[in-house]
């Protein structure tokens, strides 16, 4: 590297601002073209989603042009989230000695922690957590225990997030603050704490961070090679102070660059109700007098404007203007000099926000005149809405396009708020179609939780849970679909049929036998009809034809020849479902229950093939995450089926495979942060009265939500949707297409869109 980009790689912190996506990506790939970094030192990238990397990655191979830049190539990057490349930055500067890989703080071990100590608690002082005793009196098998475990680990990740102030507080003993019936939140808190510090461990993630800035404030820059010379924050719309604090220490040690998405190129903290509590002597971006600014702006913009009201007070751009050609590449959407009135609906409303420009007159509204930049569409049902999009895609495939490219379908993004309950619509719609016939477009869905996405993931699920089912004829013919189960026991697909006519034929409705029956319902205590009980008729049937009953047992008759060699394999299942039962149903250490899920996949699946091998690791890989969860918290009791299946099921949903995005066909996906990747068509199903916003009801002892004293920066699920919906509006760059359920579909009552939709 010459000593040019050596001065041009220097430490600090610069923050980029555009209202689009395309000119932030077009700076960064210009900066790194004309700066690289030593040879085979690699790239650190900080984004929110894997859908914004792959974005990032295919704009750096993509080849240089007159218009766009380009490295021609996508080597040596690496993308991380914020919080995990911070706590890899705490290890690299305080040392893997004093910071561990996985802090004992971390949720996931400090619900278990929380688990083992709350009994104890409860005895040793009843008076503090009198709250708690009451909620968990009647707690006869630990499921309230460990759901309140659950919660209490959360909340507070959250407060040392969010509330680092409040934890050091109560570790000092000031706890005045805390109403009389929340004092039992800071009690709770100083015995995590000692627990921890007795087991080795002395740091809570505030007191790495506060121990973290100052190293970093007292340290010359170089002394730490171990982290990065230029670090890259791309568009990312939220982040807490805490995050914010360490990056601004780390910039004296390594370059930052932020790259920010801003809706507009004006000072628009004016616009919000608490404005007075954001507002700054002197703003980066110029204020626009005279004007009441843009409605969709001042409702849907809070977090966003939290974020860069953080950003302002760590931001000198004096420090960095000359180093840049501009530190603001804002890219108005109508040019200047052209009639707002000739331009798109859609791009009114872009401009509109990003000039603050308030609604019109309702005497001077535009006049639209066949504007189809903008779709709204009514339906009755989910698949009716899914069925609409569809004949809207064809048909923009066969209208003639802005600037004459034609439409593809990688430049079609379809986002709603629950993917789980729009798949099977989706794959009814547009999976059907064959790939020669004209009406295919091709499409992934992402985002899908694993037991949705793979049929064998959503058959483990229901073994793991033998105790509680009721193992009806249909439940067992449906694993005998999943190849990797039925090739287990030798049963080959060509027999599935004859095995469906013969258990049904034999009378089995459901349940093993009377005993598993009496465990599931005390009223169905009898053999007959159950699985046992038909077996035993088809080989009384094969070995006597159609004799005299035996012992109560009439014989089934119609099994004979080579196929009767298919009982062996069905008898063979059953022992198998039942030996799995019996074991499920005893309560276990947590070493115990990862011995028995081993036992279970290798007994009930064929792991050779793909798709088995795949299950097979996400399982031993989440099982080994939990076990060690609970090593690290010092819990070691036997815990029932019900409390242990969700510690490995909820990290197996959370993992689950690696999502395609940006793969060259329709994006279907779910509305979540980061999705404001710029498309030509933006799509939004299930904009729902009660769907979207999506609600969160705080818990009743969240005392962030009970303070009611909003700090910049604090995430809600309700401001979190809404400035997604301004993003996706301001992402489309040539149709919104926004459709709802509007009609009941059984009296064809009118159902109400979402409140965002009302507004727009």
């Amino acid at each position: 590297m010459d000593e040019t980009s050596a001065r041009s790689n220097k430490p600090g912190l610069a923050v980029i601002h555009s209202n689009r996506m395309e000119m932030l990506r077009d700076v960064l790939v210009t900066w790194l073209t004309q700066n690289p970094l030593p040879p085979l030192e690699q790239e650190t990238i900080l984004v929110q989603s894997n859908g914004m990397a792959q974005w990032l990655k295919l704009a750096l191979a993509a080849p240089a042009t007159a218009k766009i830049p380009g490295c021609g190539i996508a080597a040596g990057l690496q993308t991380r989230l914020p919080q995990s490349f911070l706590w890899q930055a705490y290890r690299a500067v305080l040392g893997s000695s004093v910071i561990p890989e996985a802090s004992p703080f971390e949720k996931q071990r400090l619900q278990w922690r929380i688990f083992r100590l709350l009994p104890e608690l409860l005895t040793k002082d009843p008076i503090s957590f009198a709250p708690l005793h009451q909620f968990l009196e009647t707690d006869q098998d630990q499921r309230k225990q460990h759901q309140l475990a659950y919660h209490l680990a959360d909340l507070y990740d959250q407060y040392q997030v969010y509330r680092p102030d409040w934890l050091t507080d109560w570790l000092q003993g000031k706890t005045d603050e805390l109403e009389v019936d929340q004092q039992w939140q800071a009690a709770l808190w100083v015995a995590l704490h000692q627990d921890i510090v007795v087991a080795g461990a002395t740091l809570s993630r505030p007191e790495i961070q506060q121990k973290f800035i100052t190293e970093l404030d007292q340290t010359a820059p170089g002394h730490f090679p171990a982290l990065p010379t230029r670090l890259i924050v791309f568009g990312i719309t939220s982040l807490p102070r805490p995050a914010l604090e360490a990056l601004h220490a780390l910039s004296k040690h390594c370059q930052i660059l932020q790259f920010v998405q801003n809706p507009s190129g004006h000072y628009w903290v004016d616009l919000l109700e608490d404005r007075e509590q954001l507002k700054v002597a002197t703003p980066r971006h110029p204020r626009k007098t005279g004007t009441a600014g843009h409605p969709l702006l001042a409702a849907w913009g809070k977090q966003g404007c939290d974020f860069i009201h953080l950003l302002e007070q760590f931001d000198v751009p004096r420090d960095y203007l000359a180093r840049f050609e501009t530190i603001d590449p804002f890219d108005p959407p109508v040019n200047e000099g052209t009639d707002i009135n000739q331009v798109p609906l859609l791009t009114q409303i872009q401009q509109d926000i990003f000039d603050l420009t308030p609604l019109p007159e309702p005497d001077n509204k535009r006049q639209l005149d066949e504007d189809r930049s903008i779709r709204f569409h009514r339906a009755h049902s989910r698949q009716r809405e899914v069925e609409i999009l569809h004949d809207r895609l064809l048909d923009a495939f066969e209208q003639p396009q802005r600037g004459g490219e034609p439409l593809r379908p990688r430049d079609i993004i379809v986002m709603v708020p629950d993917i789980d309950r729009y798949a099977p619509a989706i794959e009814a719609v547009f999976g059907t179609l064959e790939p020669s016939d004209p009406r295919y477009i091709p499409y992934s869905i992402g985002d899908r939780k694993t037991g949705a996405e793979a049929p064998i993931a959503a058959a483990f699920e229901k073994l793991t849970d033998l105790p509680n089912a009721r193992l009806t004829l249909g439940e067992v013919l449906d694993l005998l679909e999943i190849p990797a189960f039925r090739q287990k026991f030798d049963i080959p697909e060509h027999a599935l049929p004859l095995i469906k006519r013969w258990c049904k034929d034999a009378g089995i409705r459901w349940g093993l036998d009377g005993a598993q029956r009496q465990a599931t319902n005390q009223n169905a205590a009898f053999d007959q009809n159950g699985w046992r009980f038909g077996l035993q008729r088809m080989l009384l049937g094969y070995a006597v034809g159609a004799g005299q009953a035996w012992e109560g047992i009439e014989p089934y008759p119609e099994i004979g020849s080579l196929d009767a060699a298919l009982l062996g394999p069905l008898k063979q299942l059953l022992d198998t479902l039942e030996v799995q039962l019996n074991a499920f149903k005893q309560p276990g250490r947590p070493l115990e229950w990862v011995q028995r899920i081993e036992a279970l996949l290798s007994e009930c699946f064929d792991l050779q093939n793909t798709e088995a091998l795949a299950l097979e690791a996400r399982v031993t890989s989440a099982m080994q995450q939990w076990l060690t969860a609970c090593e690290e918290a010092a819990f070691d009791a036997a815990i029932p089926l019900t409390i242990a299946r969700d510690g490995w099921l909820n990290a197996l949903k959370e993992e689950g495979p690696a999502q395609r995005f940006l793969a060259g066909r329709v994006n279907i996906c779910t509305l979540m942060p980061m999705r404001s990747i710029p498309f030509r068509v933006v799509c939004l199903l299930g904009m729902n009265d009660r769907d979207y916003p999506r609600t969160q009801a705080p818990l009743d002892f969240d005392l962030m939500a009970l303070s009611k004293k909003r700090r910049p920066g604090d995430r809600s699920r309700r401001d979190d949707d809404r400035y997604l919906f301004l993003e996706a509006i301001l992402s489309a760059r040539e149709h919104l297409h926004i459709s709802w359920v509007g009609r009941s579909a059984r009296d064809n009552t009118i159902q109400p869109p979402s409140v965002l939709v009302s507004l727009s």
